[in-house]
């Protein structure tokens, strides 16, 4: 069978390390039980793919995109268009004030501490993961598929696959077929890394979504290999029973291959 490896997010900012800007309980655990599962399982694996949260300062998920009426820049904030519409939260730059109200029609907004700044730390792959990963690389003489989402400052990408809100002038927010056919080729995905209540969530409901159920029964979410953001566990069990009924399957990192 064909196996392939799909890494959410395994990066320095949502491991609980000190110096994390989003730190998820459990994650850095998480990430050491998929390096162990790369290097002992080396040539079961037939790819992998790890995607990689990538913003800059400036986001409209950040605070720095925001100002209140006395210059205060919001921080942990849900934004609602009615807290446009009052005045209480606006755009930095005015000239964005339509394009804001658009986006809040559509979807919602929360405003988390800057995060995997690209070039930083905290964007940086967990280190005993990447070792792993570039062990693999040499072994099997293959490239990991690298996928960076969250670079446009202008839409939250949480699902690794398509932006929350997806913008007709930049393809990168958009679902994209092609860069997933290793995945479709696959008999069996197995899924880890952060956070489940979100980025794992959102990353796997996109694929359900466009690929289909049949593609439900292919994933294998690596229970031992991901973990919920604090406060938030509800969501992340909500997700796992909405997979598991469309025929998905939960197994440990040290059972998937026995």
């Amino acid at each position: 069978m064909r196996h392939h490896l799909l890494i959410i997010d395994p990066q320095n900012d949502f491991c609980d390390l000190p110096h994390a800007a989003l730190p998820v309980s459990g994650a850095n655990a998480d990430l050491a039980r998929l390096a162990q599962l790369i290097k002992q399982h080396a040539a079961r694996l037939d790819g992998i793919t790890v995607t990689l949260d990538s913003h800059h300062r400036y986001d409209i998920a950040h605070p720095a995109f925001w100002r209140g009426p006395h210059g205060e820049q919001p921080l942990h904030t849900p934004i609602s268009l009615e807290d446009v519409d009052s005045g209480r939260w606006l755009p930095a730059d005015p000239a964005l004030l339509s394009e804001v109200r658009a986006y809040l029609q559509q979807s919602q907004l929360y405003v988390w501490p800057p995060h995997c700044l690209v070039g930083s730390w905290g964007h940086t792959i967990h280190q005993e993961l990447n070792q792993a990963l570039q062990q693999w690389e040499c072994q099997r003489l293959r490239v990991i598929q690298l996928l960076f989402k969250g670079l446009n400052p202008l839409t939250e990408h949480f699902s690794a696959f398509e932006a929350d809100v997806p913008r007709a002038d930049d393809p990168a927010t958009c679902f994209d077929h092609q860069q997933l056919a290793a995945l479709q080729a696959a008999d069996r995905v197995l899924v880890g890394g952060e956070a489940l209540s979100h980025c794992v969530a959102s990353s796997v409901r996109s694929l359900l979504r466009h690929l289909g159920p049949d593609f439900a029964r292919k994933l294998i979410l690596l229970e031992d290999c991901s973990s919920p953001v604090p406060g938030f566990e509800k969501q992340a069990a909500d997700f796992v029973a909405e997979i598991r009924q469309l025929g998905a399957s939960l197994q440990r990192s040290t059972a998937v291959f026995d």
